[in-house]
Protein backbone atom coordinates (compact mmCIF):
# COMPACT_ATOMS: atom_id res chain seq x y z
CA UNK A 1 0.00 0.00 0.00
CA UNK A 2 2.16 3.12 -1.48
CA UNK A 3 0.31 6.07 -0.68
CA UNK A 4 2.20 9.44 -1.35
CA UNK A 5 1.98 12.45 1.71
CA UNK A 6 -0.55 14.59 -0.35
CA UNK A 7 -2.95 11.48 -1.08
CA UNK A 8 -2.31 10.50 3.11
CA UNK A 9 -2.85 14.19 4.07
CA UNK A 10 -6.38 14.12 2.35
CA UNK A 11 -7.38 10.66 3.97
CA UNK A 12 -6.45 11.82 7.40
CA UNK A 13 -8.54 14.93 6.83
CA UNK A 14 -11.67 12.96 5.76
CA UNK A 15 -11.03 10.49 8.31
CA UNK A 16 -11.29 12.96 10.74
CA UNK A 17 -14.32 14.26 9.49
CA UNK A 18 -16.05 11.64 9.08
CA UNK A 19 -15.40 10.25 13.04
CA UNK A 20 -16.53 14.22 14.08
CA UNK A 21 -19.48 14.11 11.96
CA UNK A 22 -20.81 10.11 13.55
CA UNK A 23 -19.60 10.47 16.96
CA UNK A 24 -18.55 13.78 17.44
CA UNK A 25 -15.08 13.89 17.92
CA UNK A 26 -12.05 12.04 16.29
CA UNK A 27 -9.32 9.28 17.59
CA UNK A 28 -5.78 8.65 16.65
CA UNK A 29 -6.30 5.01 16.83
CA UNK A 30 -9.41 5.09 14.90
CA UNK A 31 -8.06 7.67 11.83
CA UNK A 32 -5.46 4.87 11.73
CA UNK A 33 -7.45 1.98 11.35
CA UNK A 34 -9.26 4.29 8.88
CA UNK A 35 -6.31 4.60 6.68
CA UNK A 36 -5.27 1.12 7.04
CA UNK A 37 -2.01 1.28 8.51
CA UNK A 38 -3.87 -0.63 11.85
CA UNK A 39 -6.01 -3.68 11.82
CA UNK A 40 -9.11 -3.61 13.91
CA UNK A 41 -7.42 -6.85 15.44
CA UNK A 42 -4.24 -5.73 15.82
CA UNK A 43 -5.59 -2.78 17.51
CA UNK A 44 -7.56 -5.26 20.14
CA UNK A 45 -4.19 -7.14 20.76
CA UNK A 46 -2.86 -3.83 21.31
CA UNK A 47 -5.70 -3.26 23.87
CA UNK A 48 -5.56 -6.72 25.90
CA UNK A 49 -1.68 -5.98 26.40
CA UNK A 50 -0.75 -9.19 23.88
CA UNK A 51 1.18 -6.05 21.70
CA UNK A 52 4.14 -3.88 23.93
CA UNK A 53 3.52 -0.79 21.71
CA UNK A 54 1.10 -0.11 19.03
CA UNK A 55 3.45 1.25 16.83
CA UNK A 56 4.96 -1.92 16.49
CA UNK A 57 1.61 -3.45 14.53
CA UNK A 58 1.25 -0.33 12.76
CA UNK A 59 1.38 -1.03 8.57
CA UNK A 60 3.33 2.21 8.46
CA UNK A 61 6.73 3.76 8.93
CA UNK A 62 7.46 6.57 11.37
CA UNK A 63 7.57 9.11 8.97
CA UNK A 64 4.00 8.23 7.59
CA UNK A 65 2.95 8.00 11.51
CA UNK A 66 4.20 11.19 12.23
CA UNK A 67 2.34 12.77 8.92
CA UNK A 68 -0.97 11.09 10.30
CA UNK A 69 -0.49 12.52 13.81
CA UNK A 70 0.91 16.37 12.23
CA UNK A 71 -2.26 16.35 9.60
CA UNK A 72 -4.71 15.14 12.52
CA UNK A 73 -3.64 18.02 14.66
CA UNK A 74 -3.56 20.64 11.89
CA UNK A 75 -6.76 19.74 10.40
CA UNK A 76 -8.46 19.62 14.51
CA UNK A 77 -7.05 23.38 14.41
CA UNK A 78 -8.35 24.12 11.60
CA UNK A 79 -12.02 22.81 12.39
CA UNK A 80 -11.53 24.47 15.76
CA UNK A 81 -11.94 20.66 17.49
CA UNK A 82 -10.78 20.38 21.09
CA UNK A 83 -8.33 18.60 22.05
CA UNK A 84 -8.85 15.99 24.71
CA UNK A 85 -6.78 13.50 26.45
CA UNK A 86 -8.02 10.06 27.03
CA UNK A 87 -6.26 7.76 29.26
CA UNK A 88 -5.90 4.33 27.31
CA UNK A 89 -5.43 1.30 29.96
CA UNK A 90 -5.45 -2.30 29.17
CA UNK A 91 -8.50 -4.56 28.44
CA UNK A 92 -9.56 -7.48 30.46
CA UNK A 93 -7.47 -7.53 33.46
CA UNK A 94 -8.97 -9.59 36.32
CA UNK A 95 -9.25 -8.82 39.92
CA UNK A 96 -7.33 -10.15 42.34
CA UNK A 97 -8.52 -13.33 44.22
CA UNK A 98 -11.64 -11.63 42.69
CA UNK A 99 -11.76 -8.94 44.84
CA UNK A 100 -10.41 -5.11 45.11
CA UNK A 101 -10.38 -3.43 41.84
CA UNK A 102 -9.21 -4.02 39.14
CA UNK A 103 -5.40 -3.43 38.26
CA UNK A 104 -5.19 -0.24 35.67
CA UNK A 105 -2.16 -0.83 32.99
CA UNK A 106 -2.10 1.64 31.09
CA UNK A 107 -1.08 1.31 27.42
CA UNK A 108 2.33 2.30 25.39
CA UNK A 109 1.86 4.11 21.58
CA UNK A 110 5.98 4.34 20.83
CA UNK A 111 8.83 2.44 20.72
CA UNK A 112 10.40 5.39 22.58
CA UNK A 113 7.61 6.02 25.09
CA UNK A 114 8.71 9.77 24.70
CA UNK A 115 6.19 11.46 26.68
CA UNK A 116 5.25 14.11 24.02
CA UNK A 117 4.30 11.51 21.59
CA UNK A 118 2.21 9.02 23.89
CA UNK A 119 0.13 12.24 24.60
CA UNK A 120 -0.39 13.21 21.35
CA UNK A 121 -1.44 9.46 20.53
CA UNK A 122 -4.04 9.55 23.15
CA UNK A 123 -5.55 12.95 22.29
CA UNK A 124 -8.93 12.92 20.69
CA UNK A 125 -10.15 15.84 18.78
CA UNK A 126 -13.96 16.79 19.97
CA UNK A 127 -16.01 18.89 17.86
CA UNK A 128 -18.22 20.54 20.85
CA UNK A 129 -21.27 21.66 18.57
CA UNK A 130 -21.49 18.32 16.69
CA UNK A 131 -21.75 16.87 20.29
CA UNK A 132 -24.05 18.85 21.56
CA UNK A 133 -25.96 17.86 18.14
CA UNK A 134 -25.50 14.19 19.31
CA UNK A 135 -26.89 14.84 22.18
CA UNK A 136 -29.87 16.80 21.31
CA UNK A 137 -30.74 14.17 18.95
CA UNK A 138 -30.48 11.02 21.62
CA UNK A 139 -32.85 13.29 24.20
CA UNK A 140 -35.39 13.96 21.35
CA UNK A 141 -35.70 10.63 20.27
CA UNK A 142 -35.83 8.89 23.80
CA UNK A 143 -38.64 11.64 24.56
CA UNK A 144 -40.30 10.31 21.28
CA UNK A 145 -40.20 6.75 22.60
CA UNK A 146 -43.90 5.42 23.53
CA UNK A 147 -43.37 4.47 27.14
CA UNK A 148 -42.39 0.61 27.89
CA UNK A 149 -45.15 -0.47 29.96
CA UNK A 150 -47.45 -3.02 28.24
CA UNK A 151 -50.80 -1.79 26.77
CA UNK A 152 -53.93 -3.47 27.69
CA UNK A 153 -52.03 -4.24 31.59
CA UNK A 154 -54.69 -6.02 33.54
CA UNK A 155 -53.37 -4.70 37.32
CA UNK A 156 -54.44 -1.57 35.76
CA UNK A 157 -57.83 -1.80 35.12
CA UNK A 158 -58.43 -3.33 38.51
Amino acid sequence: MRVNNVELAAKVRSAVYLQCRKRGFAAPVDVLMEVGYLSKQDYENWRYGRVDYLERVCKANLSKLSLVMREMRSYAAKAGLKPSFCYYKRWGTKKKNGQGRKPVIPLRFSKSGDAEIERRYATHFVDVKRTAQIKAERAAKLAVQPDSSPVGDEASNS
